[in-house]
């Protein structure tokens, strides 16, 4: 499987077409009119969810530090 990301085009009145690169349309050896499959993902930003469900973190670094440096050691 190939993973490419594109930016929509619109195409017609209300459609919208994503433009697969040539160099992945002669790797897979796609033609005119062939079916192919489009697996879509939401495109979220893992770092912002991350790091936005942190807000309420009241532990100071230091404090975490010491505990995984102690859980390491310790097996």
């Amino acid at each position: 499987m190939i993973e490419i990301e594109c930016v929509t085009k619109q195409w017609g009145n209300s459609s919208l077409a994503c433009i697969i690169p040539k160099e992945i349309v002669k790797q897979k050896n796609i033609k005119k009119n062939q079916r192919i499959k489009l697996i879509l993902e939401d495109s979220t930003n893992v770092l912002r969810e991350t790091f936005g469900s942190l807000k309420n973190w009241k532990r100071p670094t230091e404090e975490i530090l010491k505990e995984v440096d102690k859980e390491l050691w310790n097996e």
